[in-house]
């Protein structure tokens, strides 16, 4: 789980400051401010792991990828190829992680979070590079251990401390330039007679950006028939696509869920079309094959008690656009991130509110006798669904420090970003200005209009009045 976010000279972040993230996180702010652009950073980091380009220090997309960035100068804050675009992830690494100096088995050092920090430049061919990245592994916010690889003109160079890296007999060769934004290469690995535990860092780095997903703020439209053939997608698909195909996955392989710790299981189907039902969106809910032996399928929906079952296509278009989200919030792994942009899009404020449920409820479920952990990162521009959110807050049904609220406001070309604090009771400590608009001045100016109406009224009018 993401612990700490801080990111420097990225489009419209000069500096967003060091910001905590949740289990449950959410994003608010007005149009353009900045906030999807925190989320298309982590977006390119993931397909940069994901290539297998290892020189690339930041694969910026293209039409076939996550994201596309365009150019490194599109990504950099004022456009400024002079500049460093930096930034800092901490994660909580699930269970703890020791490193064991393979020279003297005795000093260990263990954390239970991992922290990146890296600093990437434009290169002669204006492409980004990476100029240093850091790992600090923690324990309770302690350091613990600290390694910083840094390029140098003839090559890299390589620093550890406490622990002293060796050198492997015969090997004095210079260092190599870091890979990709997080990685140490073979060659300067095999430079080291205690340096193996380096490679751990980097696929903790992978584990945790393969376990990263998306849903976009547009989702596909509904269809009459889904094809299935029994694949197992890794996720719902950035435009929700392969909801239903999760889903239908998801019941092949047996999956069951519960609300929290000894809470009754239901299996993965039943489970989210109860939670369908109870957010008031339907009555019931079902997938079909169209016929035996077919792999098209039919999602049938009833709308209300007593009425006929009918196909996605024929109810209300928020159905289609919230299935995904709720589908992704519980489909992805264990220990998984999810970031999501505007999962209350078309639906009504009631059903905005009981959004906010279904995400908790996410971040608390259990499958396998185990909590899954997953965490959810979510922008919003609905206010139902923070009122929600604050409730439950001050009922106790999720903690405060499980839940961290940010504003994002733009000022000119830069961007920032205020937390906004929650007590025990839910209340909000240090509202932003204008957080959901300016009710009051709207409020205010209704009433001057109607005051300057009856003052323009004709006098037998306001009399009768």
């Amino acid at each position: 789980m993401l612990t700490h976010l801080h990111i420097k000279n990225f489009k419209a972040w000069a500096d967003t400051s060091g910001f905590r993230l949740a289990p449950l996180t959410v994003l608010f702010g007005t149009n353009s401010s900045g906030k999807s652009s925190v989320g298309h950073l982590l977006l390119a980091l993931k397909q940069t792991v994901l290539s297998t380009d290892r020189k690339r220090a930041l694969h910026l997309g293209d039409t076939n990828s996550l994201i596309d960035l365009g150019t490194f100068a599109d990504c950099l804050h004022g456009h400024d190829l002079g500049k460093t675009l930096e930034f800092q992830l901490r994660w909580r690494v699930p269970g703890s992680m020791t490193v064991r100096n393979a020279l003297d088995r005795t000093k260990s050092f263990t954390g239970d979070e991992l922290e990146l920090v890296a600093q990437l430049v434009a290169n002669k061919a204006q492409q980004p590079e990476t100029a240093e990245f850091r790992y600090t592994l923690l324990q309770k916010d302690a350091k613990a251990l600290e390694v910083v690889h840094t390029r140098k003109a003839s090559g890299g160079d390589l620093k550890c401390e406490p622990l002293r890296l060796v050198y492997a007999q015969g090997r004095k060769w210079p260092a190599e330039a870091p890979e990709k934004f997080y990685r140490f290469t073979d060659r300067t690995l095999l430079r080291y007679q205690n340096a193996d535990f380096l490679a751990e860092f980097a696929l903790e780095t992978e584990r945790l950006f393969n376990q990263f997903y998306y849903l976009g703020p547009l989702r596909s439209h509904p269809k009459r028939v889904y094809q299935w053939s029994g694949d197992t997608p890794p996720d719902v698909g950035p435009q929700g696509e392969s909801a239903v195909a999760a889903l239908l996955s998801a019941k092949q392989d047996g999956r069951t869920l519960s609300r929290g710790r000894k809470q009754h299981k239901q299996p993965f189907d039943t489970f989210i079309a109860e939670w369908l039902k109870q957010m008031g969106v339907i009555a019931d809910f079902d997938v079909k094959p169209v016929a035996k032996g077919r792999k098209e399928y039919e999602v049938l929906v009833r709308t209300h008690a007593g009425s006929a079952q009918v196909k996605l296509t024929d109810v209300g278009f928020g159905l289609s656009q919230v299935l995904p989200a709720v589908v992704q919030a519980f489909y992805a792994p264990s220990d998984s991130v999810v970031w999501m942009e505007q999962p209350e899009i078309h639906l009504h404020p009631q059903v905005q509110s009981n959004l906010a449920d279904v995400f908790i409820c996410a971040v608390q479920a259990w499958e396998g006798g185990n909590p899954r952990g997953t965490q959810l990162i979510v922008e919003s521009h609905s206010e139902h669904f923070l009122t929600r959110l604050q409730r439950r807050v001050a009922e106790g049904s999720i903690s405060k420090e499980d839940v961290a609220v940010h504003f994002v406001s733009r000022t000119g070309p830069q961007a920032r970003l205020e937390p906004l604090v929650l007590n025990d009771n839910g209340e909000a400590e240090n509202w932003p200005d204008n957080f959901f608009g300016d009710e009051m001045a709207d409020v205010a100016a209704r009433v001057r209009a109607v005051m300057e109406r009856r003052r323009k009224a004709p006098a037998s009018t306001a009399g009768a009045k």
